[in-house]
């Protein structure tokens, strides 16, 4: 991919502008054109992994996906040759949208293209062709979603037909219920879960606050956007800091290949001018990010996205994932809806969260505790309160950082017997450098974890209750990525390899961990000392003077107390 020089006095961090997005957004545009089918209504780009909804709708996914980078280029030249497949998908090459259905998905995509270039591509349609795809979209209004932002799918395409009046009442139904699904799932301060259980990542971002975001600012609906912008605003606050300082959004979550869709939110709040975030840092972030990916090989040899972080990765990878899935990426495109003359492309870079100071930040709605070191713009993630439906990798950890990816071999785990799992994670609560939960692992053996930070070291105590005496515990630290350390020390119960055995009663095993990029860092005893009383307290000493103490009770649940009293002394 062929971009402009840098300009690093508009933008010292990156040496990324808006010439760069626009020049990114040509060349991924320019690179999908030659898989097109004759009709142009079906992109197949090529890639042995097949997605779980077939080669047909994989076609229509890469129509959607890269209109939807059109739309937000806003170039008329290119939207045209969309235009063609709009005249014959319809006729029956597209498949049909059904419950719970890919193309359902894929609708939204379309439908939202449309609506964002309504004067360039739908107005200049003749009425034939408005009136398929008109018909063909509809039938995303009364489409049953999968029970998560799928429900937001319907909003988006009765946003559109509401607006050109089709099946006004049907569309108007649709928004009504896809919001209302959503605010059952609103957990405050800006964060939602994906669904009913406690899935939180990226979705956050690129799906549940852009979807009802945008359908305000489009519909100019100002008490909406001020409920849906705000909660945006208070979001950004924290997602902003997931980003580290060499650009790396967060490796945590699903649908990791969607990559630098991460700045969708972070140019969604600039656009609706409700971001906490000034010019520079949105700009400073999301270029970062798109950056990161761009130099690190996301881009093949034919110019497309391959299916993976940085270059191929079947790893983080879903059964729903095809070789066109990588295109919603173009999300993180919103940022050229906005005008070159606007401050968020004019003003210098700042600097992001995790390049300005040492931060611990926690999370209350996800149970999540985020530590930032400015010396080396690493960012770790102690999750205490995300999982999945099932047992994944990426979700159910105790850690992530932007540095690393969850290892094969259970980096950041207890296993206990032969159990690596971590299912049903219960929050206990997050502070001022800690976090707590307590997860079950099988025969009702449960296991509360506490993790408590500063700087980059990090204390990890694990009370494992109700597993018969001699059961075998293994507790592991971080997986090294490239150019960083990982350390783990025992500290109580376990031998140096992290290794150790359960007693007749609740057992406690304390470890000391840190993953950094200094080269030399202190010893981690110069740092921190702990203190275990009675095998339930424990007195967390750094050397910073700061003394921390934490009591599990007896049943191995922390009190609600937590658990913690802090004084320097």
């Amino acid at each position: 991919m062929h971009l402009p020089d840098p300009d690093r006095t508009l933008s010292p961090y990156t040496g990324y502008t808006r010439a760069h997005w626009e020049a990114s957004a040509d060349a991924l545009l320019d690179a999908v054109e030659p898989y097109a089918t004759d009709d142009r209504a079906l992109y197949h780009l090529p890639g042995d992994h097949v997605s779980s909804s077939g080669r047909l709708s994989d076609g229509l996914e890469g129509y959607a996906r890269t209109l939807l980078l059109a739309a937000f280029r806003q170039d008329g030249t290119v939207l045209g040759r969309y235009a063609e497949g709009l005249a014959s998908g319809p006729l029956g090459v597209w498949p049909r949208i059904e419950d719970r259905s890919q193309p359902l998905v894929e609708a939204a995509s379309i439908a939202l293209s449309l609506r964002l270039t309504r004067p360039l591509l739908w107005d200049r349609l003749d009425e034939p062709v408005r009136e398929r795809a008109a018909a063909w979209l509809a039938d995303a209004l009364t489409a049953e979603p999968w029970e998560c932002n799928w429900e937001l799918f319907p909003v988006t395409v009765g946003g559109f037909l509401q607006e050109i009046g089709y099946e006004v009442a049907a569309a108007h139904k649709a928004i009504d219920h896809g919001l209302e699904r959503i605010e059952q799932w609103y957990v405050g301060d800006g964060w939602y879960t994906d669904g009913p259980r406690r899935a939180f990542d990226y979705y956050n971002g690129w799906a549940l606050h852009l979807y009802p975001v945008l359908h305000a600012w489009l519909a100019d609906a100002p008490d909406m956007l001020d409920l849906y912008g705000g909660r945006l605003e208070r979001h950004l606050s924290d997602y902003a800091r997931l980003f580290g300082g060499d650009g790396a959004p967060m490796l945590q979550g699903r649908s990791l290949t969607y990559r630098f869709a991460t700045a969708a939110p972070l140019w969604l709040g600039a656009l609706t001018g409700r971001t906490p975030l000034s010019p520079g840092e949105t700009r400073r972030l999301a270029s970062g990010a798109l950056k990161y990916f761009l130099d690190r090989g996301a881009v093949d040899g034919n110019g497309l996205l391959s299916l993976g972080w940085h270059g191929p990765n079947e790893a983080i990878l879903q059964g729903y994932s095809g070789p066109a899935s990588p295109y919603w990426a173009s999300k993180g495109f919103v940022g050229l809806l906005l005008p070159p003359d606007h401050e968020v492309w004019t003003a210098p870079e700042e600097p992001g969260p995790a390049e300005r100071t040492d931060a611990v930040t926690p999370i209350a709605p996800s149970n999540w505790l985020l530590e930032s070191t400015s010396s080396d713009g690493l960012v770790r993630l102690h999750n205490h309160g995300s999982e999945d439906v099932r047992y994944d990798p990426y979700y159910t950890r105790l850690a992530y950082s932007t540095v690393t990816e969850p290892s094969a071999s259970y980096d950041n785990s207890v296993i206990v017997g032969d159990d690596p799992s971590r299912k049903d994670i219960v929050p206990l609560g997050v502070g001022d450098g800690w976090a707590a939960s307590r997860h079950t692992v099988r025969g009702g053996v449960t296991v509360t974890s506490l993790v408590v930070t500063e700087g980059a070291v990090e204390v990890r105590a694990h009370l494992v209750a109700g597993a018969a005496a001699g059961t075998p515990v293994r507790v592991t630290g971080w997986a090294a990525g490239d150019d960083v350390r990982a350390e783990l020390a025992p500290v109580l119960g376990l031998s140096e390899d992290g290794a150790g055995t359960t007693t007749e009663t609740p057992t406690l095993f304390v470890a000391l961990a840190r993953l950094t990029g200094e080269a030399e860092p202190l010893p981690l005893a110069e740092l921190v000392s702990v203190e275990a009383r009675e095998a339930r307290d424990l007195d967390v000493h750094w050397a910073s003077g700061t003394v921390m103490e934490f009591r599990f009770t007896a049943s191995g649940v922390p009190s609600t107390e937590l658990l913690w009293s802090v004084a320097p002394r």
